[in-house]
């Protein structure tokens, strides 16, 4: 009887394991995006925890923290000046329009354009010929009349001493003729007089010390009386016209009025170059209504003529000094909802927020009148990450607390 051969179950083991080796390797694949993600989940859990530490050490001012490195200068204790600023303009101290006194033709021009003059110097000559010849004329015409003034006393003198021998009406009459005389000499020593004076106007001099400006009229031309011939101007000393607001009356009228010189200093339009340096030399009596504001006039020496007449410049006005101010740069100083503050750094490089009372400001200059010292070391610059006791890193620890530089507007 025979059989048929059956599988061993040899056979089928070797079969199953076969298939569990070929599954194995899907089974893994799908298990590695899990994987991952935990792996990303879990880094970002580290990187918060980390953060966290790091923040805390920087607040607490650990020597793992690292320190913001900011810019730092030393407040300083000195005399702090108030200044009062203003817009004006330079103004000859006087000004000589110089005219032609008699008309006549111009024969020279004595001065150069622009050249600085002096009192009596020389500036046009016209041609004084037709007055020397009508001088002449009037000098004969008083000769002429002295004699017979002479000619007539005598005559008087001579009735006189006969006068019992002549009639009075006679006498009367000489008498009347000499007095007629007399009128005619005196008549003829004005014109005399005028002529000479008018041959003077022939040679026109400068009345002021002064400069000239530019040539009006040239050699050659006829000129009649009035002409303008040439401006002499002032310019040493000059003055300088400017406006303050009418608040600002306080501040200055008692001091002058008390004879306290003011000083004052003459910057171009951009207040970056100094001019000239003078002082306040008077103010106008009222106040502008329609700009608010008040007239004051300054003087300069001008010895290097930087000012002339027109030009616009800015006044720097001293009014007051305050005594030993504790002065920091106004950058220091940080605007809170509160109050105004300062970043003072301590002897262990960290920061505190001091709350201080910001006083006079001048330029890059800050008075503070309470809440700092002199010699702490303000922060100026790099405020973005500061926080109460966090560590800094002065670049600039011994930079000096300010320099006096041009005033700004």
């Amino acid at each position: 009887m025979s059989t048929e051969p059956r599988p061993t179950p040899v056979a089928q083991s070797s079969q199953s394991a076969t298939d569990s080796v070929v599954t194995s390797p899907g089974h893994r694949s799908r298990r590695w995006p899990w994987f991952l993600l935990v792996l990303f989940i879990a880094g970002i859990a580290a990187y918060l925890l980390w953060g966290k530490s790091g923040i805390s050490g920087n607040t607490r001012g650990t020597p793992a923290a690292k320190a913001v490195p900011v810019l730092a200068v030393a407040a300083k204790t000195e005399d702090m000046p108030v200044y009062l600023y203003g817009l004006g303009s330079a103004t000859a101290l006087n000004t000589v329009t110089i005219q032609a006194r008699v008309s006549g033709e111009l024969i020279k021009v004595a001065y150069k354009e622009g050249q600085d003059i002096h009192t009596g110097d020389l500036l046009c000559e016209i041609d004084p010929r037709p007055f020397q010849a009508q001088l002449a004329q009037d000098e004969g015409a008083l000769e002429r009349d002295q004699a017979l003034l002479e000619n007539a006393q005598l005559e008087l003198d001579r009735y006189v001493q006969a006068k019992e021998a002549i009639p009075q009406q006679t006498i009367d009459t000489q008498r009347a003729t000499v007095l007629q005389d007399q009128g005619n000499v005196k008549t003829d020593q004005a014109q005399v007089d005028s002529t000479k004076l008018n041959l003077n106007y022939c040679e026109i001099t400068s009345p002021i010390d002064g400069r000239v400006g530019l040539r009006l009229v040239d050699e050659g031309n006829q000129v009649s009386a009035n002409s303008t011939l040439v401006v002499v101007t002032q310019v040493k000393p000059i003055t300088v016209l400017f406006n303050l607001p009418e608040n600002d009356i306080p501040q200055v009228a008692p001091k002058w009025q008390a004879g306290q010189q003011l000083p004052a200093v003459a910057y171009d339009p951009s207040l970056t170059r100094q001019l000239a340096i003078g002082s306040l030399l008077a103010f106008d009596n009222q106040v502008n209504p329609n700009a608010g504001t008040f007239q004051l006039k300054a003087i300069f020496p001008n010895e290097d003529s930087a000012l002339f007449p027109n030009q616009f410049v800015n006044v720097r006005l001293l009014v007051d000094t305050l005594p030993k101010m504790v002065v920091i740069p106004t950058s220091a100083v940080q605007i809170g909802p509160q109050s105004s503050f300062v970043y003072v750094v301590k002897a262990d490089n960290t920061v505190e927020q001091r709350t201080v009372t910001p006083g006079h400001v001048e330029g890059e200059l800050q008075a503070i009148t309470k809440g700092l010292n002199d010699g702490e070391i303000v922060v100026t610059d790099g405020f973005d990450k500061l926080q109460p006791d966090l560590s800094v890193s002065v670049t600039r620890p011994d930079a000096p607390a300010v320099e006096k530089s041009a005033p700004s507007k």
